[in-house]
């Protein structure tokens, strides 16, 4: 499939379901607000799914496309961030992230709400919007309340992962799906506690989802190495040439080490190769390189990595913590 054809729908009651659910359970778009729905040439029709739900909720609904962005993290055409500026909701389904694009940050930052899907396919829509969202909010509060006010995040994992994390003064931020208020912000489908830690040294080592692989194959792994809170190694030829082609634009920045989170999305009981659903899982940690600035943290990169970690552990200030545990 090329970069522009747009994707294939198979069950298009279930596609106009979960459209539903993001426009009025996740987003509570009523009538007489804005909303602005942004996709790409690819995911036109999960766009235009949204849309159409969107003008059940509200006359004042409108939909932007433009051709898939270069690679996740960059930023879309100026028109696109004004409308989403302007808006009072607005949603992203699109094939290259733009949740951490200073164009989003600052349609937040002045006010619009809304919600990033990334890369979605018809079944990461159907299956994670079909979702407790009240209950991914409670876990993301109790998870909330064992990380905050930590000064050192540790994590190790069985094969081969020990990094420790400085948080610092950065704020922690959950992902409950519940975008209701003015200037909140989610993925969608959601599910995660993250925060963009001040510095990190150590080693981390991917087994389950990275772009651009995808879903890893049983004993296949990616070893990043950390110094001083940017990348050091890159185990993998593509992700280390991804990396190094964002360094030709920023530099360094390219290379920091972005964010870590945790999964807190209790449906979602097994990883299936899309980093929009897989770092959602309970149970699951993801660390992120480049970009930061949409999170809390203060480099601007064109890229943002996200490699998830099956089976971690974490310690808060040199003690374990209990993870989420997905339904079965």
């Amino acid at each position: 499939m090329s970069d522009t054809e747009p994707i294939a729908i198979e069950d298009p009651d279930a596609v106009a379901a979960a459209a539903g659910t993001a426009i009025e359970q996740c987003l509570a778009v009523s009538a007489g607000e804005t909303c602005v729905i942004v996709t790409d040439d690819k995911r036109r029709p999960i766009g235009e799914a949204l849309y159409v739900a969107a003008l059940d909720a509200t006359d004042d609904a409108v939909i932007v496309r433009y051709p898939p962005g270069p690679q996740h993290g960059a930023e879309p055409p100026e028109p696109v961030a004004a409308a989403i500026r302007e808006a009072d909701a607005f949603l992203a389904p699109t094939t290259k992230s733009i949740s951490h694009t200073r164009a989003r940050s600052n349609a937040t930052a002045e006010g619009a709400r809304g919600a990033t899907l990334p890369g979605i396919t018809e079944e990461v829509f159907t299956v994670g919007l079909d979702a407790d969202y009240d209950a991914i909010a409670a876990e993301c509060d109790a998870m909330l309340d064992r990380v905050e006010g930590a000064d050192e995040i540790r994590v190790t994992s069985p094969q081969g992962t020990d990094i420790t994390f400085e948080v610092g003064e950065r704020p922690w931020n959950e992902d409950t799906g519940i975008v209701h208020e003015p200037g909140s912000f989610s993925n969608l489908p959601a599910g995660e506690v993250f925060v963009s830690p001040e510095s990190a040294t150590g080693t981390y080592v991917v087994d389950g989802t990275i772009r651009p692989h995808g879903l890893l194959a049983e004993g296949q792994t990616v070893t990043i190495d950390v110094e001083d809170g940017y990348l050091t190694h890159i185990s993998d030829e593509a992700i280390r040439a991804d990396a190094e082609a964002a360094a030709e634009q920023v530099g360094d920045a390219a290379y920091n080490l972005a964010e870590l989170g945790i999964g807190t999305n209790l449906g979602v009981t097994e990883l299936v190769g899309s980093v929009l659903l897989d770092e959602k899982a309970a149970g699951t940690v993801h660390i992120a390189f480049g970009d930061d600035a949409g999170i809390g943290g203060d480099t601007d990169a064109p890229i943002h990595m996200d490699g998830i970690l099956r089976e971690p552990t974490v310690y808060v200030d040199g003690e374990a913590i209990e993870l989420p545990s997905p339904a079965t």
